[in-house]
C-alpha cells in the first residue's frame, strides 16, 4: 500500500470523527423554520415523484437559485410517512459533506413541507447516463469515488441511505456530484433495520429475504451502481420484479466483455451474497474498495479537494439554467384556510 493512500484512509479518518462531533451536535439540537413560502420565488418544476413535486425557486432577497421539495401533508399522513419526513429533515439539517446534499432552509404552511436545498443544475446522473448509453471505465471510477466516500461519512454518522441509484445522484456545473433524496435514510447506529424499500435492481439479498440489514446494503447498492454505470443497464434485470429479486438472491451475474480484470473483481467482492465476504463491512471498512486495483493511483485526496478535473463536464449556461432536467407539466399549489394536519406535524418543523 502505497504513502499516497495511507495518508488519505489517516486524514479521512481524522475528519470522520470531527465530522461526527459536529453532527450529533446538530442532531441532538432543537431545530426551527428558518424561512417562509414567501421568501422564495417558484420558476418551473425541476421534478415530480410520489413524495410531491421539486421546484426550481429564487431567494427574492438573495437572488440565489434552489431546489425546493414540496411535499403535501395530507399525502404524507395518507402514506403514513410522517416519522420519515420528520427524519429526513433532521438528517439533512445535520449533515455536511460536500458530495452530499445539504438543508440551506425548512418550512410548513397550512398544507405543504418544504426543504429548499442548493440548486445542482448539472441535471440526473440518470439523464446523462441515458444520454450517453453507458459510461467509460474512467468516468465511473470518478463517480464510484465519489459515492464511496459519500456512504463512508453517511455509515460514520450512523445512517443508512438505502436509495442508491442514477435517479438519486446529481452533477453540479463543475463535473462533481451530489448525492440527493434521503428521504429513506435512517440512523441505525449499530442496530439492524427491517422494512422493505428502494428501487428492486438495487435492493441486497439481505432486504429482499428479510433477514435484518445494516450498512451492507449500501456497499451491494455501490456494486450495482458500478456495473449499471459501465454497462449501461444493472446487472439484476427483468420485467417482473419477482424474477428480479430470485436473479439478486442468486448472486449470479455476468459482466460485458469490455469490463476490465479489475473491475470484474471489484464487483464480484460489491455483489457478495454473503455479507460477511462483502466489501464495505469487512474488518478494515472501505479501505478494502480504496485500495483495490481497479483504484490503483487515483488521488483521493486531490477529489477530496476538487482538485482532480472530472472526465466530464454538463453544459450550463447560468447558474439558474435548468435545461439539463426533463420537462414536467406545471401545478398550481393547493391552500387552505386553516393549518392541515396540526397534530401530525408539530414536532416536524416549528412555524
Amino acid at each position: 500500500m502505497d504513502a499516497q493512500i495511507t495518508r488519505h484512509f489517516a486524514d479521512f479518518d481524522d475528519f470522520l470523527n470531527t465530522s461526527r462531533r459536529e453532527f450529533m451536535k446538530k442532531w441532538t439540537s432543537k431545530f426551527n423554520a428558518n424561512a417562509k413560502p414567501s421568501d422564495f420565488q417558484s420558476i418551473k418544476t425541476l421534478g415530480t415523484g410520489s413524495f410531491g413535486r421539486v421546484m426550481l425557486v429564487t431567494h427574492i432577497k438573495s437572488r440565489k437559485p434552489y431546489a425546493m421539495k414540496i411535499m403535501e401533508k395530507e399525502h404524507i399522513v395518507r402514506m403514513k410517512q410522517v416519522q420519515h419526513t420528520h427524519n429526513e429533515i433532521r438528517i439533512l439539517d445535520a449533515i455536511n459533506f460536500q458530495f452530499i446534499v445539504r438543508l440551506d432552509y425548512y418550512f410548513k404552511d397550512n398544507v405543504y413541507i418544504y426543504m429548499v436545498l442548493p440548486f445542482i443544475n448539472g441535471g440526473e446522473m440518470f439523464t446523462h447516463l441515458r444520454n450517453m448509453k453507458k459510461f467509460d471505465e474512467q468516468l465511473s471510477k470518478f463517480y464510484a469515488a465519489q459515492v464511496t466516500l459519500a456512504l463512508e461519512y453517511l455509515h460514520f454518522m450512523g445512517l443508512i441511505y438505502r436509495d442508491l441509484k442514477p435517479e438519486n445522484i446529481l452533477i453540479d456545473k463543475d463535473g462533481f456530484l451530489k448525492v440527493t433524496d434521503l428521504g429513506f435514510c435512517k440512523k441505525i447506529d449499530d442496530e439492524r433495520t427491517y422494512t422493505l424499500c428502494g428501487t428492486p435492481e438495487y435492493l441486497a439479498p439481505e432486504v429482499i429475504l428479510s433477514q435484518g440489514y445494516s450498512f451492507s446494503v449500501d456497499w451491494w447498492a455501490l456494486g450495482v451502481l458500478m456495473y449499471e454505470m459501465t454497462a449501461g443497464y444493472p446487472p439484476f434485470y427483468a420485467k417482473d420484479p419477482m424474477r428480479i429479486y430470485e436473479k439478486i438472491v442468486s448472486g449470479r451475474f455476468s459482466c460485458p466483455a469490455g469490463f476490465s480484470k479489475p473491475l470484474k473483481d471489484l464487483l464480484n467482492h460489491m455483489l457478495q451474497v454473503d455479507r460477511s465476504k462483502r466489501f464495505g463491512v469487512l474488518v478494515g471498512g472501505t479501505k478494502n474498495i480504496k485500495s483495490h486495483t481497479w483504484f490503483k493511483a487515483f488521488d483521493w485526496e486531490g477529489l477530496l479537494m476538487r482538485k482532480t478535473r472530472p472526465p466530464f463536464v454538463p453544459k450550463v449556461s447560468s447558474g439558474d439554467d435548468a435545461s439539463n432536467f426533463d420537462a414536467y407539466e406545471e401545478e398550481v399549489l393547493r391552500t387552505s384556510p386553516i393549518e392541515e394536519y396540526a397534530d401530525e406535524f408539530k414536532k416536524i418543523v416549528a412555524a
